[in-house]
């Protein structure tokens, strides 16, 4: 495999770990550790066969440690993420290859649509 290929694949790898991490964060847990264990624990169950259990580590965010998904009977179908992963991808490659610029001219000053600054005035905002 090429290097710009790895490079692809290191960067897609990266961004799928934007998902642990947001899903800690937003339940006000320690992202940092909890998305770094989960990574040990993927990659030992990759390069040690005898630890291939580890594959079903996942987070426990009530908790806020990783645990075995499978022992605690979380499952969830592969389709649904695959075709999830398959969407998002294709939307971003389709942003990605847009070459246009889009630009929006500012609004001119005697523009009279309204706005907050009106309202305000006009006291359109007073109860």
């Amino acid at each position: 495999m090429g290097s710009r290929e790895q490079l692809a694949i290191a960067e897609f790898a990266r961004s799928l770990l934007v998902i642990p991490n947001t899903l800690a964060v937003n339940a006000a847990q320690d992202s940092i550790d909890l998305v770094a264990k989960l990574r040990a624990f993927h990659n030992e169950a990759q390069v040690n066969p005898e630890r291939k259990n580890l594959k079903w580590i996942g987070l426990d965010l009530v908790n806020g440690k990783p645990r075995d998904n499978k022992q605690a009977g979380v499952f969830e179908p592969t389709i649904v993420k695959v075709k999830s992963l398959k969407f998002a991808t294709e939307a971003a490659i389709t942003i990605l290859r847009i070459d246009d610029l889009i630009k929006l001219h500012p609004e001119s000053k005697d523009d009279k649509h309204g706005g907050y600054e009106d309202a305000v005035h006009s006291g359109a905002l007073d109860d």
